[in-house]
C-alpha cells in the first residue's frame, strides 16, 4: 500500500487563444491544424498516457519496463541473472545476461537495430511468435518510451565477443552506436543506464523499497532467474537478492507468514495445454489458513491482473466443483445442512495463479483483466484433475478445508442477515443513512466528497467549516473493530462500520458495486499523532479487505492537516511538517528586518496554553488533534480544495500489500516486531 501527493492548488485560468474565423463565422480547420509529432516527440508531450502519471509511480515504471524486457529474455530461456542498481549519483542501471539487444543493421531502418528498438515504438521482437514464445511487453513501447522520459540514457550490449555502445538525450542518439572493445570472455546481455527527465518529473529520486517489492515478485513468478538489487547512495551500499526454487510455492508461504495455515502442504500444479502453436502454460498454487479473508492473486505474463479476468474465473469455477464434489463423495456434507457456495470455498484460501499465454488479450490498456475465452477451460482442465488427486491423497488437510467452508457458510448466512442493514437502493438514495453523516446538497458522485473524521469534536467543526453542497461528514468514534481478527458477521455488528457501508452505498465484498459509489472522493481526516495513525490503518485495512475496489479506482485519500500554527502580529501561517515550519521562521524573521512585520505580541494577545514564543515575536503552537482547530481553520488548511494537499492511496503491488496487513493487524506479534524494527529508522514524527 502506498499513497501519492495530490495537491489541488489550482492555477489562473489561460485567456483563451484567437480564434481563426471562415467567411460564415465559424472557426477555418485546415491542413495547417493538423499537428505530426515525430519520432519520440509524443512520448514526452504526454508522458501519462504511456507510463500511467509522472509521480513516484511513473518513476518506477520506467524501471520495471527495462526489467520486463529483461524478463522476458529470461522467459526465452536466455537470462538466468537480472541485477538492478541505483547508483549514488542518482542514476539507475538495469542489466542481464540475455543474448543482448541485436546491434546489426536493421533491413528496412537502415541503422543499427539497436538504435530502432531505443528510438522507435512499437519496435521490438514481440510481435510475432519467433523471438519470443510470450511476452508481458506487447505494445513494442516499454525501452524506448523510457529513453525517451530519460535526460541521459546509456546502453551496452555485450554480443558475439564485442562491447556495443550508444548514448542518448531526450530519446535522442548523441552518436552512432559503436563497437567500445570487446566483451569479457562468456559475457552477453544488455545493460541500460538512465537518468530521468527532471522537467518531466518533480520527484526523481527512486525507492529501494517500492524497486524491491516488484523485482521480490518478478523472482517468486520465475524460479529460474536471480534478481539483485543494489542502492549505492547508501553507505555501506546496500543489497538484496531475490531466488525461489519453490516459485510459487514459496510465494504463498511468504504471502502467509503471518497466517498460521490450517493444511500441512500447499497444493501446487503446474501443467500446459495440448496445441503445439499457441500453448498456455497454467502454474498454480494454494493453501488454507485459519483467517477469513480471501487472498487470491493472479498474474498472466508475469503482469499482476488484479482485475482478474477468464483465468480467475476458470480458477474459481474449479476450486467451488472439486471441493463440491470431493465433500459429497466422502459424505462431509450432512443432510439438510446449509448448502455451499464459491465463496465459502474461499474463505481463507491464499492463491496464486500465474498463466502465460503467447497472444494474451487485455481489456483496456492498463492490462489488467484477461479477456482470452479459451483460458478458462484450459485452467479448469489442468488445475481440475491433478486438485481431485491431492484432495484425495491428502484426507486430513481435505477434511479440515471442508470445515472450514461449512463454518464459513453458517457465518455468510448471519452476515446476509447483517448486510441487508448496510444497503441502499441506490447511489442517491437517502433512505437509511446514518443519522451521523451530514449529507451533501448535489448528486453526482464525481463531484462529492465524504470525510471520513476521528472523533465528535472535529466532525462538528468540519461539518461547520464544509462547503455542504458537495462536502459530506461522517464522524467516527475512537478506534473501529480490528476486521483482520473478525468475520465478517462480527464486523457488520460494529456500529462505526456499518455506518461507513451504508453511507458509502456500494454493498461489502463480493457485493461490492462500483456503480453505486456514492461519492468520488472518500477522504480519512485523523489526528496527527499515534492514535490518529492507529485509526488511519484500521479504516484501511477495512477499505483493503472488504472495499479494495475503492482503492483500486482511486477513491480513497488522507487529509493533511498542518501540525503547527505560526502567528505573528495579525500575521498568520500553518505549517505540515518541521521543515515548512522553520522556512515560515525564517521568511517572518526577514519580514522584521525588512521593515514588513507586524506589530508585536502584546499582554492582550496571550499565546495560547502550550505555545512557544522565539525571541523575535513568533508564536508557536502545534496542534494536539483536529478537534482544536475552529471551523474556520479546518476549513482553510484541510478541505478547501484551493488549498488542500491530500494523499491518494494506491496498491503498487496486492500480495505485499496483504501481507502487510496481515504483519500491522494480525495475531502474530513476532512480525510485527521484526516490521517495527526494521522500519523504525524511517519514523519522522514520533508521538509518545
Amino acid at each position: 500500500m502506498s499513497s501519492r501527493i495530490v495537491s489541488e492548488k489550482k492555477s489562473k485560468a489561460k485567456a483563451s487563444p484567437e480564434i481563426k474565423s471562415g467567411g460564415n463565422g465559424q472557426r477555418s480547420y485546415t491542413a495547417d491544424d493538423i499537428t505530426v509529432l515525430k519520432g519520440l516527440e509524443a512520448v514526452r508531450r504526454r508522458p501519462a498516457m504511456y507510463i500511467g502519471d509522472v509521480s513516484s509511480r511513473g518513476l518506477h515504471h520506467l524501471v520495471y519496463e527495462v526489467v520486463d524486457n529483461s524478463i522476458d529474455e529470461a522467459l526465452a530461456g536466455y537470462c538466468k541473472n537480472i541485477k538492478v542498481t541505483i547508483n549514488s549519483d542518482g542514476s539507475i542501471g538495469v542489466e542481464d545476461d540475455g543474448r543482448g539487444i541485436p546491434t546489426d543493421i536493421h533491413p528496412q531502418e537502415k541503422r543499427s537495430a539497436l538504435e530502432v528498438v531505443m528510438t522507435v515504438l512499437h519496435a521490438g521482437g514481440k510481435f510475432d511468435k519467433n523471438t519470443y514464445k510470450v511476452s508481458g511487453g506487447l505494445h513494442g513501447v516499454g525501452v524506448s518510451v523510457v529513453n525517451a522520459l530519460s535526460e541521459i540514457l546509456e546502453v551496452e550490449v555485450w554480443r558475439d565477443g564485442k562491447t556495443h555502445y550508444q548514448k542518448y538525450k531526450k530519446g535522442d542518439p548523441v552518436g552512432q552506436v559503436r563497437v567500445t572493445g570487446k566483451a569479457e570472455k562468456g559475457k552477453r546481455g544488455t545493460r541500460v543506464t538512465f537518468v530521468p527527465d527532471g522537467s518531466i518529473f518533480k520527484n526523481r529520486s527512486f525507492k529501494f523499497d517500492t524497486l524491491a517489492e516488484r523485482l521480490r515478485e518478478l523472482a517468486f513468478l520465475n524460479s529460474e532467474v536471480t534478481l539483485t538489487i543494489t542502492d549505492e547512495r547508501e553507505k555501506p551500499a546496500e543489497t538484496e537478492t531475490f531466488h525461489f526454487k519453490g516459485g510459487l510455492v514459496e510465494f504463498v508461504k511468504y504471502v502467509d507468514a503471518t497466517r498460521p495455515a490450517i493444511t500441512r502442504k500447499v497444493f501446487y500444479v503446474k501443467g500446459e495445454d495440448k496445441d503445439e502453436n499457441d500453448r498456455v502454460v497454467v502454474e498454480a498454487a494454494l493453501q488454507y489458513n485459519e483467517h477469513y479473508t480471501e487472498n487470491v492473486f493472479t498474474y498472466v505474463n508475469n503482469i499482476n491482473t488484479h482485475e482478474g479476468g477468464t483465468h480467475l474465473v476458470g480458477f474459481k469455477t474449479v476450486l467451488t466443483r472439486t471441493l463440491n464434489n470431493y465433500a459429497s463423495k466422502n459424505g462431509l456434507i450432512k443432510e439438510g445442512r446449509i448448502q455451499l457456495i464459491g465463496d465459502d470455498f474461499r474463505e481463507g484460501l491464499t492463491a496464486i495463479l500465474s498463466v502465460k499465454v503467447p497472444e494474451p488479450q487485455f481489456e483496456g490498456q492498463t492490462k489488467t483483466k484477461l479477456g482470452n475465452s479459451e483460458v478458462k477451460s484450459i485452467v479448469e482442465s489442468i488445475i481440475g484433475p491433478q486438485l481431485a488427486d491431492w484432495l484425495d491423497q491428502n484426507s486430513a488437510d481435505a477434511k479440515r478445508i471442508i470445515d472450514k467452508c461449512l463454518k464459513a457458510a453458517e457465518a455468510r448466512e448471519a452476515a446476509r442477515r447483517a448486510r441487508d442493514l448496510t444497503r441502499r437502493k441506490n447511489a442517491l438514495d437517502s433512505g437509511g443513512l446514518p443519522g451521523k453523516l451530514a449529507d451533501c446538497s448535489i448528486d453526482d458522485p464525481e463531484h462529492c466528497e465524504l470525510y471520513i473524521v476521528e472523533g465528535d469534536s472535529a466532525g462538528g467543526s468540519a461539518k461547520q467549516g464544509r462547503d455542504r453542497r458537495f462536502q459530506a461528514i461522517l464522524p467516527i468514534k475512537g478506534k473501529i473493530l480490528n476486521v483482520e481478527k473478525a468475520r465478517l458477521h462480527k464486523i457488520l455488528e460494529n456500529e462505526e462500520i456499518r455506518a461507513i457501508f451504508t453511507a458509502i452505498g456500494a454493498g461489502v465484498g463480493e457485493d461490492f458495486d462500483a456503480a453505486r459509489i456514492r461519492y468520488g472522493k472518500i477522504i480519512l481526516m485523523c489526528d496527527a499523532d499515534v492514535d490518529g495513525s492507529h485509526i488511519r490503518t484500521l479504516l484501511l485495512t477495512l477499505f483493503f479487505r472488504y472495499m479494495h475496489q475503492l482503492i483500486d479506482l482511486g477513491h480513497v485519500y488522507i487529509a493533511q492537516p498542518p501540525l503547527y500554527k505560526l502567528k505573528k502580529g495579525k500575521t498568520e501561517a500553518y505549517a505540515y511538517d518541521e521543515e515548512e515550519r522553520d522556512e515560515i521562521i525564517k521568511r517572518l524573521k526577514s519580514e522584521k528586518k525588512k521593515g514588513k512585520g507586524q506589530k508585536e505580541t502584546t499582554a492582550a494577545e496571550e499565546p495560547e496554553e502550550g505555545a512557544t514564543v522565539t525571541s523575535d515575536g513568533i508564536v508557536i503552537s502545534r496542534f494536539k488533534g483536529l478537534g482544536e482547530m475552529n471551523p474556520e481553520q479546518l476549513w482553510s488548511t484541510t478541505m478547501d480544495p484551493e488549498k488542500r494537499t491530500i494523499l491518494q492511496v494506491t496498491i503498487e503491488s496486492a500480495a505485499d500489500a496483504d501481507r502487510t496487513f496481515s504483519i500491522l493487524m494480525g495475531d502474530e506479534v513476532e512480525p510485527r516486531r521484526e516490521f517495527i524494527e526494521k522500519n523504525a529508522k524511517y519514523v519522522r514524527y514520533l508521538d509518545v
